[in-house]
Formats: C-alpha cells, sequence, structure tokens
C-alpha cells in the first residue's frame, strides 16, 4: 500500500465509488481506520480527483425551454418532464396538469377564453383545480364535427366542464365543423345568435388549444369523426396541409388563407391566434410535431405546453439538411 495520499485517495476512491463498497469494507480491505478513509474519500473530492455529476431529469425541461426561446423568442415555453421510456398516454396526462395550471396562472375576472374543442382539451378539462372566478366567458371556437358528436357530449361537456370549474358561462357553437358550401357559411354567420359567439371569439383574452394530426398516435377527432370525406383529405395533401387548429388547416410554412376547406370551416381565422394576448396551444406526442413545428413558423401560438419528448424531437433538424 503507497503512503502518497493521493494516490491512496485514488485507490480508495475507486474502490467506494466504482465497485461499491461501504468504507466499513475498504477500511478493512486497506488496513485502516474508517475516520482514515473517509478523509481520503474528502480529499479526492476537494482535489479534483473525483468529479461528482449530477444527472437530474427534471433539471432536462428547463434546458429545453431555454433551447425553445432560443429558436423561437417570441414563444413562453413549458417543458413537462416525463419517466423515461414511459408511453404517450402518461405524456398527455402529465401536460394536461401542467396545462391546467399554466391556464390558472393567466386568467382574471372577466375575461373571455376562446376553446377548441378536442382530445387534448377534453384531458385537460378533467384535470383542472376548482377555483371561482367572476364574470368569465368561455366560448366554443370551432363548430362540432356533426350531429352525433354534438349530441354524445363529446364537445359540449368539455366546454361545460371548463366554465363550470370557474363559476363561468359557456357559450356552446351549435353550427358544423364544415359546410358544405361556403355561401351557407356566410349566410349562417349573418345570424343574431352566431354573430354573438363570433363576438366572444374575436375578443378573446385567453386562447387554449392544440393541434391537430392525422399522423398523432391518437388521431385528432375531426379526422376520425366522418366530418371529412376522401375527396377533402386529398385536397388537404394537395394543398401540404400539415396540420389545423380549431379545424382551420394551414401548411409547412404556417400558411393557411388560402386552403381552400377554410372557406367552409367553422374555425376562426388563424390571425385570431397570432393576436391574443395568452395563445395557448397544448402539444403531447411526436406524431404531432410536424404540425407543431408548422404553427411554430407561422407564429400560430405564443404559448407552448408540451412534454419533454416532443420537445426534444422539435428541436431536431426537420430534415438532414437543416442545422440545428
Amino acid at each position: 500500500m503507497t503512503d502518497d495520499p493521493a494516490a491512496l485517495a485514488v485507490q480508495v476512491a475507486r474502490l467506494y465509488y466504482h465497485q461499491g463498497l461501504t468504507t466499513d469494507a475498504i477500511a478493512r480491505e486497506l488496513q485502516l481506520s474508517r475516520p482514515k478513509v473517509s478523509r481520503l474519500l474528502t480529499l479526492a473530492r476537494r482535489t479534483g480527483l473525483v468529479e461528482i455529476r449530477i444527472h437530474d431529469p427534471q433539471a432536462h425541461p428547463q434546458s429545453l425551454e431555454a433551447r425553445l426561446r432560443e429558436r423561437y423568442p417570441f414563444l413562453h415555453a413549458h417543458v413537462v418532464g416525463v419517466p423515461a421510456g414511459s408511453p404517450e398516454d402518461v405524456w398527455m396526462d402529465r401536460v394536461a396538469i401542467a396545462a391546467a395550471s399554466v391556464l390558472d396562472s393567466v386568467l382574471r375576472p372577466g375575461q373571455t377564453v376562446g376553446l377548441a374543442w378536442g382530445n387534448t382539451l377534453d384531458a385537460v378539462s378533467r384535470v383542472l383545480r376548482p377555483r371561482r372566478m367572476d364574470n368569465l366567458d368561455f366560448v366554443q371556437l370551432n363548430g362540432s364535427a356533426n350531429a352525433l358528436d354534438f349530441m354524445s357530449g363529446f364537445v359540449t361537456d368539455t366546454i361545460t366542464r371548463f366554465a363550470g370549474n370557474y363559476a363561468g358561462r359557456a357559450h356552446l357553437f351549435p353550427v358544423p365543423t364544415f359546410f358544405d358550401d361556403p355561401a351557407t357559411k356566410r349566410a349562417m354567420w349573418r345570424e343574431r345568435s352566431v354573430r354573438h359567439v363570433l363576438d366572444l371569439q374575436a375578443r378573446a383574452d385567453v386562447l387554449l388549444y392544440s393541434v391537430g394530426s392525422r399522423n398523432a398516435r391518437h388521431p385528432s377527432h375531426v379526422y376520425l369523426s366522418g366530418a371529412l370525406d376522401p375527396a377533402d383529405l386529398a385536397q388537404l395533401d394537395t394543398e401540404g396541409v400539415v396540420g389545423d387548429i380549431a379545424t382551420v388547416f394551414y401548411r409547412a410554412d404556417g400558411s393557411y388563407g388560402s386552403v381552400p376547406l377554410n372557406a367552409r370551416a367553422s374555425g376562426p381565422s388563424l390571425g385570431l391566434m397570432q393576436q391574443a394576448p395568452h395563445a395557448i396551444c397544448v402539444v403531447s406526442g411526436l406524431g404531432k410535431v410536424e404540425a407543431l413545428r408548422a404553427a411554430l413558423a407561422g407564429r400560430l401560438l405564443n404559448t407552448l405546453v408540451t412534454d419533454e419528448m416532443t420537445a426534444r424531437t422539435l428541436l431536431l433538424p426537420a430534415d438532414p439538411g437543416e442545422a440545428d
């Protein structure tokens, strides 16, 4: 056994950190006292012979948030940690809880909140913490997929659940998701009952929504409900559509104004998302990354709530030639 303290400290450190021996076991093996072993471990740490690095999973989301802010300076990002190897359903559960907290943090008495129904907002509505707030209006942003969906309660229950949680008022929008003829939509938009809802949408202080994608593990409800026929889907492909918000479609660059199907859609112009003080987009799942990246390209949100796996994939190059 060497008399060099540094060499002895390295020997003790190897036994302790690499082989997992206790200080008692090391003392017996090297015929040292236990206090001597402890002093040598302290020496190894203090002199830099041993470096201790803590890989904290909870720190990863904060690093991802910083990278998202660097890439998208206009964005307030909230990244939620998820267990390694966990399924996307677990990610969604955690993101829904985080989104409910973000919504709670921005709500103020007298505000109007626009809600785009769908699987994600349904999940958020189920984890809200009850809180009474004066004079809140919750308005549905897009029509129900079809009469069956509206009567089933999938749409109405989501909206009323939000309103009930805060003792607010729910304003439903009982029109088709897509009209057969743009002229019918224009006529409907002149009706006073519909104008009331449209006016509430236009002055919303807070918008809460997700991005829709056919590529998601659980495709958006609008793609599964029968609201779009094969010809509609083919037209979306021809137009290069990669996602939708409130059933209004947009391309990879975030443009939406010239997509023909939007003339028949009941959702608002996506300019609403570009102008709202709080445009909160809740996204979880790798199948939604393309749609989310496009929404960010068009600045169709200013607040993002997502999980760390989705955020990490979003930050990867969109194609091999794109720099990170």
